[in-house]
């Protein structure tokens, strides 16, 4: 339990931002940080009425402040203004929570230099920028809890991924970086590394690879599981946000540098 806590609110008071958090993973992991009492900030793109029902129903349901800021967060000015808002209106940033990313599939001599460049600007500069932004306020404060959501393709290969296993794994290793410059103080630095949730854009993978192999996508589904998943079951993306929660509890504390598998077995292979 954090000093702020309250019963069923292990991080009342808290201060998090979740980049890529209007829809798929961000989208649950941002649902269980409210539920635990953080104040939140949203942040990705989508239609902007779906995003306000979102932060209207968040706000609702924890009782919390759920704010939205629409910030690139693979530009380093935005990232950067994304922090100060934050920073402005609550105090600071205690937990910060690099989520957004995006995926390309091909060889990689046809994998296009433009597709290159925005797998590691988004996948991985931004973290960088974010990361490098709120670490003065934490470190300030002597707490902090930097959550990388990298993948189980940052800790193995598959085909015609190159630039998002390079980002993944490149994530891995600033999270080490950042674990072991920061060792002394309160702030830690962990990476989630999840195996499949079937989020908006695993669907449209699975949809890919169902007229592929001219099959439903449901055996595409059962098809990609038999073949990753050893337990056969996708992630939940409620999992992930629950595993962050205790990352950021007193019983994490020196819980940092970690890469932490939650994928049905498949790096376990």
């Amino acid at each position: 339990m954090t000093e702020n806590s309250l019963d069923g609110k292990p991080l009342h008071g808290k201060r998090a931002i979740v980049t890529g958090s209007t829809s798929g993973i961000g989208a649950g992991i941002a649902r269980v940080l409210a539920e635990a009492g953080c104040q939140l900030t949203l942040n990705g793109f989508g239609e902007r009425d779906l995003i306000e029902e979102m932060r209207d129903e968040l706000a609702r349901n924890s009782g919390a402040e759920i704010a939205y800021y629409q910030a690139d967060v693979s530009d380093e000015i935005q990232f950067s203004a994304l922090v100060a808002d934050m920073e402005a209106r609550l105090g600071g940033v205690d937990i910060l929570v690099n989520n957004a990313g995006v995926q390309h599939v091909a060889p990689v001599e046809d994998f296009a230099s433009e597709r290159w460049d925005a797998m590691i600007a988004v996948n991985l500069t931004a973290a960088f920028y974010g990361i490098r932004a709120a670490l003065p306020g934490m470190k300030r404060r002597n707490w902090g809890r930097i959550i990388n959501i990298a993948s189980a393709h940052g800790l193995v290969a598959s085909p015609n991924k190159s630039g998002y296993v390079a980002a993944k794994h490149g994530l891995i290793g600033l999270t080490k970086v950042v674990a072991l410059e920061n060792a002394m103080t309160g702030v830690t630095c962990n990476a989630v590394c999840p195996g499949w949730v079937r989020t908006p854009l695993v669907e449209r993978q699975l949809e890919a690879r169902a007229s592929r192999e001219g099959v439903t996508v449901d055996a595409a589904a059962h098809s990609l599981l038999a073949e990753k998943h050893p337990n056969m079951a996708f992630i939940e993306a409620s999992d992930i946000g629950a595993l962050i929660v205790w990352l950021c509890g007193d019983a994490a504390r020196s819980v940092t540098g970690a890469a932490l598998s939650m994928d049905g077995g498949w790096t376990a292979q």
